[in-house]
């Protein structure tokens, strides 16, 4: 009798660790199985909580409906303090890698590149076509929102930084304008208490508009100070600028590629061949090096440039060297 009780309870013994092992692998297998099948774009949505968690993974298709998965969180408490957010899941994965993601917090964030030299209105349309930029209307009006911004003015040309920046997945384009406007306020306001002494700019918002015109007119990046020289020589010997971009920017979407005589005699706020000084505002978006070289110029005695063609400019102390360069590179006598 004693042998046969022995016997019945090794085998239910038996039965019981063989329904354990193989109640254990099946939930690895749960948890391990690739679930993703394609880049696929997911919102913890903040105060979920990990139960809740299932019903989202099974509406997005990520999951079968099963009890393993309060098991998965009973057996791997680790897997389950969520931070919310939205995630990018990449193909492959399994659901133990989805919730370390989770866990890790490693949200995903859109990448915008603003380049230099670009309008507000070109970056608005850039801005607009980024995937995970939520549009709410902010940019539709420009001097509403510089008026938002802070800024006094109701163009934003000049006041948003030029550079590559990440936004967690979901933000608005006001937050997009706003980083770039604040990021740009710090570069001015540092390069503005670094400038050198006796420039004929009266505040960062002038150093702003000139910073503007050397964007414009360097291609070639080691110029840029004394391009800047040129300008600034100009503006302290009474001169014109005469510079093309702010014939460009004043024609507005008239501006077909190319620039007439009949353009040049203009009367455009912005036509440097007509007003004395600088244009009223900046005529794009600098970027850090033309501010600095806008208030930093290079110490020359130079008042022409002409562009030779390649990028590079050749540069006149007077006006018979600057004909003789302009007939050199641009009529090719």
């Amino acid at each position: 009798m004693i042998k046969k009780i022995f016997f019945t309870l090794l085998l239910l013994g038996l039965m019981a660790a063989a329904t354990a092992a193989y109640l254990w692998q099946q939930l690895q297998d749960y948890k391990t199985e690739p679930r993703v099948n394609a880049e696929t774009v997911f919102t913890v949505t903040s105060g979920s909580h990990f139960r809740q968690l299932e019903s989202q993974l099974i509406e997005q298709g990520l999951l079968p409906t099963s009890p393993y998965f309060v098991w998965l969180g009973r057996l791997h408490p680790e897997l389950t303090p969520l931070k919310s957010g939205t995630y990018l899941l990449q193909p492959g994965w399994s659901l133990e890698q989805i919730l370390q993601h989770f866990v890790a917090g490693e949200t995903y964030q859109f990448k915008v590149t603003l380049i230099e030299g670009m309008t507000f209105k070109q970056w608005k349309s850039q801005i607009e076509q980024v995937e995970g930029v939520v549009l709410t209307g902010a940019l539709e009006d420009e001097a509403a929102l510089a008026n938002k911004l802070g800024i006094e003015q109701t163009k934003l040309e000049g006041y948003l930084q030029p550079q590559t920046y990440l936004f967690p997945y979901n933000s608005t384009d006001y937050q997009v304008v706003e980083r770039a406007f604040l990021a740009q306020k710090a570069e001015l306001q540092a390069a503005w208490e670094a400038r050198a002494k006796d420039l004929p700019l009266a505040s960062p918002y002038e150093a702003l508009i000139l910073a503007s015109i050397i964007e414009k007119e360097s291609g070639h990046a080691p110029e840029r100070t004394t391009i800047a020289s040129v300008f600034i020589n100009r503006l302290n010997a009474n001169m014109r600028l005469q510079t093309d971009p702010t014939v460009i920017y004043g024609m507005g979407d008239r501006f077909d590629g190319n620039i007439r005589r009949k353009d040049l005699r203009e009367a455009t706020p912005y036509n440097t061949y007509v007003i004395d000084g600088l244009p009223p505002t900046p005529i794009a978006m600098p970027g850090k090096d033309a501010i600095w070289a806008a208030l930093n110029p290079a110490d020359t005695k130079y008042y022409y440039f002409v562009s030779k063609g390649n990028g590079e400019h050749y540069f006149s102390k007077n006006l018979a060297e600057h004909n003789r360069a302009v007939r050199k590179y641009i009529l090719k006598k």
